[in-house]
């Protein structure tokens, strides 16, 4: 309980566009505003807030630049998380150990869906950009605690 606290604490902190406070239908990828990932998620992507405000409860958007060589440990979400690969490829793995030889690799265009409590994780090989939608409030929950980014983290005070 105590992550999915923190996610949602740290999600808040988000940028969000200012398109999505307001009546705009459409989000022009020019006027994304994109930051730093909240905690949780390993250093080195950039993320954006189409609509909605994924710490709380209720629909959300966000859009994840991802450099090459991104991973994202073994973890599970409280809600169920659905992706789509805009640019570059994204390879998708279920269980609570980190293997690349398993896995699929989702090209531009594709998508999946990880269900609520599924155990999976990801990786780049490429520069990525996916989009995530949802029902909030978005958290993160890694399978090893040693692998969550916030552990680290704490641990380098």
């Amino acid at each position: 309980m105590r992550n999915i606290v923190v996610a949602a604490l740290m999600l808040a902190a988000l940028p969000t566009t200012a398109l999505a406070a307001d009546d705009h239908m459409a989000v022009q990828p020019s006027a994304l505003k994109w930051g730093p990932p909240p905690p949780g998620l390993p250093p080195g992507a950039q993320l954006a807030v189409l609509s909605g405000n994924p710490a709380s409860d209720g629909a959300y958007v966000l859009r994840a630049k991802l450099p090459a060589g991104y991973k994202i440990a073994p973890h599970t979400h409280p809600t169920d998380e659905n992706v789509t690969v805009l640019s570059g490829t994204f390879h998708i793995a279920t269980g609570d150990k980190f293997d690349l030889r398993k896995g699929e690799l989702v090209r531009t265009g594709g998508f999946f869906s990880a269900q609520k409590g599924m155990q999976h994780y990801g990786w780049t090989t490429t520069p990525t950009i996916i989009q995530i939608h949802g029902i909030g409030p978005f958290a993160i929950n890694y399978v090893n605690p040693a692998d969550d980014p916030r552990n680290k983290t704490s641990e380098k005070k």
